[in-house]
């Protein structure tokens, strides 16, 4: 799969409030044993948002003026808990294609990376501002830029801050340290072939 780069993303935003939102919310573990993560997104925050007999807790994000939304809002240390994989991969099998939060766990915020999910981290004041935009508004157009690490939403500009690394691996489109290996299959057999390997 080739990669690309990524400089802004945009879409229709919903906030989900909490700090230390951890991964067991995120994804809680009876999920993790499916064949593969594409079937992850239906059981996303699944134990706060449904009741034991599958009925409906009318989270936010099943409010049906949140549907479709493409950015994620939420507060401090947001993926913390245990380094789950599944977390991120529900997020992105949902439908987010952004986090927007106050700071981030360092592993789940390495694995959003790798799945190319941008996270940025926001000051309080600043996501309270863009939350109530987003519930008086639920189509306010969010955008996310990381080439000038602001967010733009309901005609305010917010300044974000993101792991230099990380921004410079979407601007590069070199977010899957996979794809960059084989990105480079020419070099590393030219390399093999003169240490005598190939």
């Amino acid at each position: 799969m080739s990669q690309y780069s990524i400089y802004k993303i945009s879409g229709s935003g919903v906030y989900i409030e909490g700090n230390d939102i951890d991964t067991d919310r995120i994804i809680p573990a009876r999920f993790l044993k499916c064949v593969t993560f594409d079937e992850l997104g239906d059981s996303l925050f699944y134990d706060v948002r449904f009741n034991e007999d599958g009925s409906s807790k009318h989270h936010v994000l099943d409010k049906p003026e949140y549907q479709g939304a493409e950015i994620l809002i939420s507060d401090a240390n947001f993926g913390c808990g245990s380094s789950r994989e599944h977390a991120p991969q529900a997020i992105q099998k949902f439908g987010f294609r952004a986090i927007i939060a106050g700071s981030f766990a360092e592993i789940f915020h390495g694995n959003c990376t790798t799945l190319g999910i941008p996270c940025v981290s926001m000051p309080a004041e600043d996501r309270q501002k863009m939350a109530a935009a987003v519930a008086d508004d639920p189509d306010t157009s969010i955008i996310v830029d990381l080439e000038n690490l602001q967010v733009i939403c309901a005609n305010e500009v917010f300044n974000v801050t993101m792991k230099a690394s990380a921004r410079e691996a979407f601007l590069a489109g070199t977010t899957d340290p996979l794809d960059t290996l084989l990105a480079q299959r020419d070099s590393i057999d030219a390399v093999a072939k003169k240490l005598g390997y190939a």
